[in-house]
Parts: structure tokens; C-alpha cells; sequence
């Protein structure tokens, strides 16, 4: 009998769940980033060479980005991996990015978000206490089909250059 009851209580909220779902993220900004994408260019001051796929997932809620750097660690693993998940608020009408790497740790500062732009992206990291600890700007180039990450790192309010790389198709 509890299971049963387990069941009907699920099954009736079901409804509930339904309709305050968001519609699938139309977005053809993002749907250019979508793809395989070969990342090069400089990182903490060293040249380095990604491979990058984007993929829409959930139901077209979400991009995810998978990013895995050719270079290799001491254990013969990537140097870097990342799985970044971006989605649409429509509420206040930005994006949010929820960033997950190889350093661990899930905290306000794994969060972006963003407003939207014609051909950019300029999500702003910030930590509990609302001050920025990183910006990553995604750029994109209709003409050449191409990306630019540019991504900085703050010191006490201050940007740093930490990343500037391209995107590109294989």
C-alpha cells in the first residue's frame, strides 16, 4: 500500500513539474558553437592545443562543451579536462554557465552568467560574496566560423590575461 501511494504521489505531480518546464533554448549563437572545435593558443603563459566538442543535451536546455588538452600530465593523463553546461534564464534574459574541471570543487565562482549579444558571450564569475574572480568571453566570427575565448582571471577588482585562444572546425 505505500508503495501505491508512493506511485499515485508521483505520478500527480508529474503535471506540476510539466508546466513549469522552459521551453528548449532557440539560440543560434549557440547553435554555432555546436561541433567539434580544435582550441589553440596560450594559457597561464604556455601554448596549448584543445579538443573541444559541443553538444545540445537535456532535451535542447543545455550546450555542453567537453574540453580535453593534448597535452599530458606526469601520469600520462590530460593536463586539462572541463565539461561546461550553458543554459538560458528567461527570466532575466541571460545565460549561465556552469563550469566543472579537472581542479574540483563546485562554488558560486563555477557560475557565470551572461547577457545576450549578437556574436558574444561575456560570462562574469563571481564568488559568494559578488566579487569577480573570472570573465571568459566567447566571441564569435561569422566570417571565418571561428571563436575566441578570451579568459581573465581578478586580483583584488583587477583583470589579468589568462587566456586567449581559438576555436576552429577539425
Amino acid at each position: 500500500m505505500r508503495r501505491f501511494r508512493i506511485t499515485m504521489a508521483a505520478v500527480l505531480c508529474v503535471p506540476a513539474f510539466l508546466a513549469a518546464q522552459e521551453a528548449p533554448i532557440n539560440s543560434a549563437l549557440l547553435d554555432h558553437l555546436a561541433g567539434r572545435w580544435v582550441l589553440q593558443g596560450t594559457i597561464a603563459g604556455q601554448q596549448s592545443t584543445h579538443d573541444v566538442d559541443a553538444a545540445w543535451v537535456l532535451d535542447h536546455h543545455y550546450l555542453r562543451i567537453h574540453e580535453i588538452s593534448r597535452e599530458k600530465n606526469a601520469q600520462g593523463k590530460p593536463a586539462y579536462e572541463a565539461t561546461v553546461y550553458v543554459g538560458w534564464n528567461d527570466g532575466p534574459k541571460k545565460f549561465a554557465a556552469v563550469w566543472l574541471d579537472v581542479y574540483g570543487g563546485l562554488a558560486a565562482e563555477s557560475i557565470g552568467v551572461a547577457d545576450a549579444k549578437e556574436n558574444e558571450i561575456f560570462f562574469n564569475f563571481r564568488d559568494e560574496k559578488g566579487e569577480p574572480v573570472d570573465s571568459n568571453d566567447f566571441v564569435f566570427d561569422p566570417q571565418t566560423d571561428t571563436w575566441q575565448w578570451k579568459i581573465d582571471n581578478y586580483d583584488k577588482g583587477v583583470a589579468k590575461p589568462f587566456a586567449r585562444v581559438t576555436l576552429r572546425r577539425p
